[in-house]
């Protein structure tokens, strides 16, 4: 995928979803992954030329994992003149070694995105942007079917109100292919997880069993987003459609 590519998909999510107003700083969560780094190329590029102008920072929660290194993130962010913060932690540490949880995504989940915003808050940001594509989005209504019997999936924009925070999704029209693409034309110095778990996941099953959908019926994934996008789910901004 080219960046003339992502900034078109991530412009229409903007606009779309009314993700960004003028003198807004947003921080970029930064994981590592292939998805944040994409992130941080779109919201960059973008910055560039949106005609609400806005900051841009990014942040990484730092789990406790082993020999982390997070170099080639530093030497990005320098590259595009973007603030960098890693904010420590020892989420591994309480999970794995003190409470060994079998299951620990959701709580660890919790604990990172909790101490992720309140790096953001003291970054002086109010918005913070996750790295949630179209695949990631139809993934959890699957789940949230399959595991919790509702029609559910979470929403391109959310305000926090007791972090007085603003929660963007601004990759949410991108395939996940397509952040692969753009990984390995640009090159991408994507962070290898050190999560033991990683691959063996609930979420794990809903992108196999996704794959397999489509794989069997085209165009599945693409019907079950549009399904969403149109399915009045609770807590979901207007979608504002603009004709060109």
């Amino acid at each position: 995928m080219q960046l003339q590519r992502l900034l078109s998909f991530s412009r229409k999510a903007v606009d779309e979803y009314a993700m960004i107003q003028e003198g807004d700083h947003i921080a970029v969560g930064i994981s590592g992954g292939k998805d944040s780094l994409t992130l941080l190329y779109a919201l960059h590029g973008l910055k560039r030329f949106y005609p609400q102008k806005f900051e841009l920072s990014a942040v990484t929660v730092d789990l406790g994992f082993d020999n982390f290194d997070l170099t080639p993130v530093k030497d990005l962010c320098r590259e595009m003149d973007v603030p960098y913060r890693i904010v420590k932690s020892d989420i591994y540490h309480i999970l794995f070694d003190i409470r060994k949880e079998s299951n620990p995504c959701s709580l660890c989940a919790k604990m990172r995105k909790g101490a992720l915003n309140q790096a953001v808050k003291e970054m002086g940001c109010n918005k913070v942007a996750y790295a949630h594509h179209k695949d990631d989005i139809v993934e959890t209504m699957l789940l949230s079917m399959i595991f919790e019997g509702r029609f559910y999936s979470f929403s391109p924009k959310t305000w926090l109100d007791r972090m007085d925070l603003t929660v963007i999704r601004p990759l949410m029209f991108v395939d996940e292919m397509d952040v692969i693409g753009f990984k390995n034309k640009y090159n991408l110095p994507v962070v290898k997880s050190k999560c033991p778990v990683d691959g063996y996941t609930k979420r794990q099953y809903a992108k196999e069993l996704l794959r397999q959908i489509n794989k069997e019926h085209p165009g599945a994934k693409e019907r079950m987003f549009h399904a969403i996008l149109n399915g009045n789910i609770k807590g979901w901004p207007q979608r504002q459609i603009r004709v060109r």
